[in-house]
């Protein structure tokens, strides 16, 4: 299949994990994502200066947010405790789909 994302007839996107999981590592780690042989460039949101990312993935663009460590959710526990978590939203739906931690994708609503 590839680097794509597949769309179903009932609408549902299936989210291909292994472009997450690789989204999420370089974002943490470095000034830009590849994909696709496309690079984006990484950078800071608002005052906290959390690392963001757009990028495509199956013709949608999705959206890389790291983790803010002061949010009260489990997500927001496990950066406090120093996991790399990194949440991904759908930029056309804006809904958040999946999040990374340490490299394992969970998305939601499955």
């Amino acid at each position: 299949m590839g680097h794509s994302a597949l769309s179903l007839e009932d609408g549902v996107v299936m989210l291909d994990h292994a472009v997450l999981k690789s989204v999420a590592e370089q974002m943490m780690s470095g000034a830009e994502v590849l994909v696709d042989g496309r690079a984006s460039r990484v950078t800071r949101t608002g005052s906290r200066r959390f690392r963001t990312v757009r990028f495509a993935m199956g013709g949608r663009e999705y959206q890389a947010i790291e983790q803010n460590p002061e949010k009260p959710s489990r997500w927001g526990k496990l950066a406090r405790e120093g996991h790399r978590v990194v949440q991904f939203r759908d930029l056309l739906t804006q809904k958040y789909v999946a999040a990374a931690v340490d490299g394992e994708v969970t998305e939601y609503g499955r």
